[in-house]
């Protein structure tokens, strides 16, 4: 379990990862929570299981300054992890079309902002960016591709994030590293690939050059280590993306799922994937 006080008085930008694409950042002393997805990742119970509980429940988080999604797919955007949120002061950011799902689900339309891709909102010290992913859209029923997918760039007055979402690799990743570069750190896709899903999701090769385009000194991967969406073992993106880092000079944080991480602090982590 974390280490609230330590998360509350730590002024520099700091993360904690919860499995796959769950993601909370602090940045300007702001609470942010990124895809959160606190249950299973299918409307059909057991479906798609977690092979872990999370280390903390929805209730038992500071309280949320923003809820960031990238686009609606139930393994990123959890229709009972979201109602937690029905009632509070929480802003949500989410691409153009997910508002409709949220409006549905009893949050306040006032409460919500959609974004385009390459639309930005200031709000004090932080800006957040809508940049392209390279994806598709749509849960169950007759909604495929009727609301849009997206990456994030998050921007403090000192420090900057890039959260990849779901996306295949192409030329968008050299143009927000054109426009935004460099970041601190990078949240990248690398887990649940399948030859036939090239088009929208990152084989570990292209995690890491994807990385390498957005120019981001630090890389957590995500996408993995939750859920089981493709046939490959649950350790292979880990083992695979840490041996091309290697190669290309990459530095790779890989914390345990719940742990706090300083980014800009030197970092060790225990090697806690390996399989004996």
């Amino acid at each position: 379990i974390p280490n609230w006080k330590t998360w509350e008085y730590y002024t520099g930008l700091q993360y904690i990862w919860f499995g796959h694409s769950t993601i909370l950042l602090r940045i300007e002393g702001k609470n942010i929570l990124i895809d959160p997805v606190f249950d299973d990742a299918s409307p059909i119970p057991f479906a798609v299981p977690r092979f872990q509980e999370p280390p903390v429940n929805l209730s038992e988080l500071p309280s949320i300054d923003y809820v960031v999604i990238s686009h609606d797919h139930y393994d990123h955007l959890s229709r009972k992890s979201i109602q937690h949120f029905v009632g509070s002061e929480t802003q949500f950011v989410v691409p153009l079309g997910l508002s409709s799902y949220l409006i549905g689900w009893g949050l306040n339309h006032n409460k919500i902002t959609e974004f385009d891709w390459w639309e930005e909102k200031n709000t004090g010290n932080i800006t957040f960016a809508c940049t392209p992913s390279q994806h598709f859209s749509g849960r169950m029923g007759p909604r495929g591709n009727k609301t849009l997918w997206a990456s994030w760039v998050i921007q403090g007055q000192n420090e900057s994030v890039y959260f990849s979402g779901d996306s295949g690799y192409d030329i968008h990743f050299k143009e927000i590293g054109k426009r935004y570069g460099s970041f601190d750190i990078a949240f990248m896709e690398d887990g649940q690939y399948n030859k036939i899903w090239y088009m929208s999701h990152l084989f570990p090769n292209e995690t890491i050059q994807a990385h390498k385009d957005v120019q981001a000194k630090k890389m957590q991967p995500i996408h993995f280590g939750m859920f089981q969406l493709a046939v490959h073992d649950w350790h292979e993106p880990i083992y695979e993306v840490l041996r091309i880092a290697k190669e290309r000079n990459i530095d790779v944080l890989l914390p345990k799922i719940g742990e706090i991480v300083h980014v800009n602090e030197p970092l060790t982590f225990d090697k806690w994937y390996e399989i004996p």
